[in-house]
């Protein structure tokens, strides 16, 4: 006579715990969960947050998802380093100027351009420039010999489809121009990989033994977003103060209302702010400018 009860059942009801085997993969429960489909993108992240809250998913995948959800929605515009922030080389600079400049700014990269800074004609490679010094005499340093092309995107071009063509065409910086042509700033793959996999750390970043307000010249100071509110507040005399946020990247983020973007500009009380790094999570490092009284905004 057959046995109505599966193996598994008989297993189960003589204590034998089920082979790992004949559990539901970590896929087929997403699936599982996928179903439901969503019909727009909030109903989406509804359900990658209930997988999180049923342990499918730990906080690393659930930021990536979001990440890459969010650079679909994203242009070049709202990741670019600025204009005024680009490290550009002349054509016309000598070559004492340009390795000193090379070495202090420490880029891999750099948009040279000849006569004004919206005529960009090509990109140097630092590493082709130490390559001239090793193979040759710097009497025979041409700079415009050893240019790489330069690729212009337009300003709202989306970062999904800016990723895809880097990766097709093994590029990793792209010089964006506004509707007239004109030089409105630079981004780079690592740029648009930060709004996936979260903030990578370059030239502008703290290390673990730096301090969190650092003096940047010129009256401006680089400032952690983790810098408490009432740390800021001793260190610039200010009197910012929140219930709900202790850190001022959380204080400039509740005001802009949004995670901001690089190069984002927000004036609050005695001090400008401007956002250095930032992903799709988290703003990590601020510029900030304590201002004359003049113009500073209501406290």
């Amino acid at each position: 006579m057959n046995d109505p009860l599966s193996r598994s059942q008989r297993l189960r009801s003589l204590g034998e715990p089920i082979s790992t085997e004949k559990k539901l993969s970590f896929f087929e429960r997403l699936s599982s969960l996928l179903l439901r489909e969503p019909e727009d993108r909030e109903q989406l992240l509804e359900v990658l947050h209930a997988a999180h809250d049923r342990e499918l998913v730990d906080d690393d995948a659930l930021s990536m998802m979001e990440g890459v959800l969010q650079v679909s929605e994203l242009a070049a515009r709202d990741i670019m380093v600025q204009r005024a922030q680009m490290d550009m080389i002349d054509i016309a600079d000598p070559l004492d100027s340009i390795v000193p400049f090379v070495v202090e700014t420490a880029h891999s990269r750099f948009p040279v351009f000849e006569g004004d800074r919206d005529r960009v004609i090509g990109i140097l490679l630092a590493k082709d420039l130490l390559r001239c010094f090793s193979s040759g005499s710097p009497r025979d340093f041409d700079l415009r010999g050893i240019l790489r092309p330069v690729v212009f995107i337009p300003e709202s071009k989306r970062l999904n489809v800016l990723l895809r063509d880097f990766r097709a065409n093994r590029n990793h910086q792209a010089i964006v121009v506004d509707e007239y042509g004109g030089v409105a700033g630079l981004i780079t793959i690592e740029d648009v990989l930060e709004q996936i996999v979260g903030d990578i750390e370059d030239e502008h970043d703290f290390h673990e033994d730096d301090d969190m307000i650092v003096l940047a010249g010129e009256g401006r100071w680089r400032v952690r977003g983790l810098t408490g509110i009432d740390d800021f507040n001793e260190r610039f005399g200010t009197q910012f103060e929140s219930e709900d946020i202790d850190t001022i990247g959380g204080l400039v983020t509740n005001e802009l209302g949004h995670v901001p973007h690089r190069g984002e500009t927000i004036r609050l009380g005695p001090i400008a702010f401007e956002v250095l790094r930032a992903d799709a999570r988290q703003l990590h490092v601020l510029l900030v400018e304590p201002l004359p009284p003049d113009q500073r905004a209501d406290d």
